[in-house]
């Protein structure tokens, strides 16, 4: 009974793939919006600060510094919203939730970029 639940839930919600990404690392989220009648596609690039949850109420929080000032946006991992995501930087972090930026400021929020080998083919 529970696994036909779970395949009916599976067949309506959409799974998109997205790359795999982690706390730490700086990623653009292409976010639908709907005004009235219209829609638009809104980028909105920052740091991934915490993945949580797990299935169809996974979402991660991204933040970002707009003017001076921090922003921080949760999105849903399967939300129709989310047109796409791309990873821009992968970040070299030591914890899964990186609450700590939101004190920092300036050079210090900065996130080391994680040193990746050279492939030579």
């Amino acid at each position: 009974m529970n696994a036909a639940i779970a395949y009916v839930h599976e067949q309506l919600t959409g799974k998109k793939e997205f790359p795999k990404f982690k706390a730490g690392d700086n990623v653009t989220v292409n976010y639908k919006i709907i005004e009235g009648n219209k829609e638009r596609i809104q980028s909105f690039r920052g740091d991934v600060i915490k993945l949580q949850g797990e299935g169809a109420t996974a979402t991660f929080t991204v933040r970002k510094i707009s003017d001076g000032v921090g922003v921080e946006r949760l999105f849903p991992f399967f939300s129709p919203n989310v047109e796409s995501i791309i990873v821009n930087k992968s970040g070299r972090v030591r914890r899964a939730k990186l609450f700590y930026q939101r004190g920092r400021s300036g050079k210090s929020a900065r996130i080391q970029e994680k040193k990746r080998a050279i492939e030579t083919a």
